[in-house]
């Protein structure tokens, strides 16, 4: 019995790369899968810690021998998770987050319906998401427009989640993704391999 693979689902604006950080700070043996692209790395982005930076040859390569976990094409650039790196991060009993659109998390789900738990974080309403979007103060009204109207598609898919989080107050959503990952730690499966020697004990 390995670790739980969770795929984090929201909308952009949502503040889900915030409260992943935080999430990971919180909690011991909980990693952030690093996604290998082929876009250009930006202004302060490190390799292996924001992106695994390639070429389009070889995530090609990568992708011909069948290595990615989820993969999808995003404005031109691609995008993938390694299906190795996840599932040794799993053997040895670590959590994995994958950061992931609704699309992404349900080819996870696929090919690892036993190990992954889903969970979609929302906006507290549609004027807080445009609030967010806004004040990043990098984009036109068009391309605000634009991203309203895939944050609206994105989350149509919501239901396809385990869990629900709605990121209204920070610390609140914070303290319920902790408690989510906390609870599945203490279902059966990963609490009696933890507790082996002592049941064995108890039941001799």
């Amino acid at each position: 019995m390995g670790g739980t693979l969770y795929t984090l689902s929201a909308p952009s604006g949502a503040g889900k790369t915030s409260l992943v950080r935080e999430l990971i700070s919180r909690l011991d043996q909980l990693v952030l899968s690093v996604s290998h692209t082929t876009r250009p790395a930006r202004p302060g982005e490190v390799e292996g810690q924001d992106y695994h930076f390639v070429s389009g040859e070889q995530f090609s390569d990568m992708l011909s021998r069948a290595e990615f976990l989820e993969h999808a094409q995003v404005f031109g650039n691609f995008y993938g998770t390694s299906q190795h790196w996840v599932e040794q991060q799993l053997a040895s009993g670590q959590d994995v987050i994958l950061e992931i659109d609704w699309q992404g998390a349900a080819q996870v789900r696929r090919l690892m319906p036993k190990q992954t738990c889903g969970i979609f974080i929302l906006p507290p309403s549609q004027e807080v998401l445009e609030q967010r979007l806004r004040s990043r103060g990098q984009d036109s009204d068009d391309v605000i427009a634009s991203r309203l109207a895939e944050a609206r598609e994105e989350m149509s898919h919501y239901n396809e989640a385990d869990y629900l989080v709605v990121n209204d107050q920070f610390d609140l959503a914070l303290d319920q993704l902790t408690d989510i990952v906390r609870s599945n730690r203490l279902k059966i499966g990963p609490q009696s391999v933890e507790y082996q020697s002592l049941l064995s004990e108890l039941l001799s």
